[in-house]
């Protein structure tokens, strides 16, 4: 390579290294600038504050100790969370205003206090969902317990999401451990535990209240979580919450079809002009595509009205 012809190539390889360094520079200096120039931002805040504990407060007309310290923290601790969980509570709302004129009557004809009806909102928030332990409806009641409470659960048919029936079941417990313990509270927590379970803490500790009980962290959170809810309910613009009735889900208008033969459902919600989605929605307790009816059985199938 001849002397000029290299002393060239170094001089365009310069003057591109000055170019490059130029233009970084001065676009370092324009977003530093810019930077410096940009106004600052307020950080935004939710407005959180401590809430006030009821005076006094009661589960189905049995006092809450709250001179009790721990008693008085637990229910602080589920009054706080519970209003400021605001998707899920409100959404505990919507779904109430549709199931609660269902739930609330059978409870009053079987002798069970109205605030049971909060139990269903902390089990399952109103939705017919499935627990790891295979509890399963509004109830959350286990296959064994159905059974024992007079709900047929097989192939075809599972009763515990059936929102009459299931109720009806959750009733003959409440009245069962009622008989043994004669304390709501306790038929309360026996829910979560079990009558077994609560006589057996019970005896071993020597008392004779759940207050007054060392729990496993559910069972002792589980009476407050209904306590809160009664609460928020009974008030809900203490809690920072603004219910609008016109955004509650309203109760299903029910027409009924006694099914006495076995048939397939898509068919069936065929021949009754509605659709096989809204049939399962209005009858979750279906559990197949298909349903065997025997000889003397039968069905009250609920459509829209």
């Amino acid at each position: 390579m001849s002397d000029s012809r290299y002393a060239l190539i170094i001089s365009i390889a310069s003057l591109l290294t000055v170019l490059v360094v130029a233009f970084y520079g001065i676009n370092k200096n324009v977003k530093q600038d810019q930077y410096i120039e940009r106004p600052k931002r307020p950080i935004a805040f939710t407005n959180a504050k401590t809430i006030p504990l009821p005076g006094k407060i009661d589960l189905a007309g049995e006092v809450v100790p709250l001179d009790i310290d721990d008693v008085k923290e637990r229910l602080d601790k589920e009054l706080h969370i519970n209003s400021y969980w605001h998707n899920n509570t409100i959404f505990l709302f919507k779904r109430a205003s549709r199931w609660f004129p269902i739930i609330e009557p059978i409870l009053k004809e079987n002798g069970i206090p109205d605030d049971f009806k909060y139990l269903a909102l902390i089990e399952s928030g109103l939705e017919n969902v499935q627990s790891y332990a295979g509890a399963v409806g509004f109830w959350q009641i286990l296959k064994s317990t159905g059974r024992e409470y007079g709900l047929e659960i097989n192939r075809d048919v599972d009763e515990r999401y059936h929102p009459i029936k299931s109720t009806e079941a959750a009733c003959k417990y409440f009245k069962r451990a009622f008989n043994k313990f004669g304390n709501w509270t306790l038929v309360a927590a026996s829910y979560n535990r079990g009558m077994r379970g609560m006589q057996n803490a019970l005896d071993h500790q020597k008392v004779d209240n759940y207050y007054d009980l060392m729990l496993n962290d559910e069972t002792s959170r589980y009476v407050f979580r209904i306590l809160a809810i009664k609460q928020i309910f009974e008030t809900p613009e203490d809690y920072g919450l603004d219910i609008s009735k016109e955004h509650l889900y309203q109760p299903y208008q029910y027409r009924f079809d006694t099914l006495r033969n076995s048939t397939d459902w898509v068919e069936y919600a065929n021949e009754q002009k509605v659709t096989y989605k809204t049939l399962r929605i209005y009858n979750p307790w279906i559990q197949d595509d298909d349903i065997r009816v025997g000889r003397g059985e039968y069905y009250v199938v609920s459509l829209p009205k």
